[in-house]
């Protein structure tokens, strides 16, 4: 293992989009039990440094690679097409009249049923993006158009915590 592998090879997957969940968590323990610091007292305070380096690399890949969206953000980047979402926010037309649509459905939303109906559109809506992104990263390799799918679905992200805060208010 090497602290400078990619979280795929540290992990001993594919570099997919799609992966086997399952395998992941297996391998995330299996690792976490090779490196845990707790297994180095005995050695030292350099071993238990190094192995606290790699306890929290080995986690902070997990994360990664365990989350669709940063898995597909970091996909983009180790392909070339970094995302850039501080400076690169150009979105279609049509992506940004659904978002302004959705944002006007749930501040006009009289009750939770219709917040929920919109929280399951949106849901619908980030299931086929998050589809599209698994065919360009894994099947058209098109890490360019699959950076700003992914840009969309930060919007659609943030978009759904908007929809929970809202949930919470109306005491759900």
């Amino acid at each position: 293992m090497n602290l400078s592998d990619d979280d795929f090879t540290l992990f001993g997957l594919a570099p997919k989009f799609s992966i086997d969940r399952a395998a992941l968590d297996t391998c995330w323990r299996q690792l976490q039990a090779r490196v845990h610091p707790d297994r180095f007292a005995a050695e030292g305070p350099t071993a238990q440094r190094l192995a606290m380096q790699w306890s929290v690399r080995v986690n902070e890949a997990y994360r990664r690679l365990r989350d669709p969206l940063t898995r597909a953000a970091y996909l983009c980047e180790l392909r070339g097409a970094p995302i850039e979402a501080h400076s690169n926010t150009a979105m279609p037309g049509a992506f940004l009249m659904q978002q302004m649509e959705w944002r006007e459905a749930l501040e006009e939303a009289p009750d939770t049923a219709a917040v929920e109906a919109l929280d399951e559109e949106v849901r619908a809506s980030e299931r086929a993006l998050l589809d599209e992104v698994r065919q360009l990263l894994d099947e058209r390799n098109d890490p360019p158009t699959a950076a700003q799918r992914v840009r969309a679905l930060m919007f659609v992200a943030r978009f759904r915590e908007d929809i929970e805060a809202r949930l919470d208010a109306l005491g759900q």
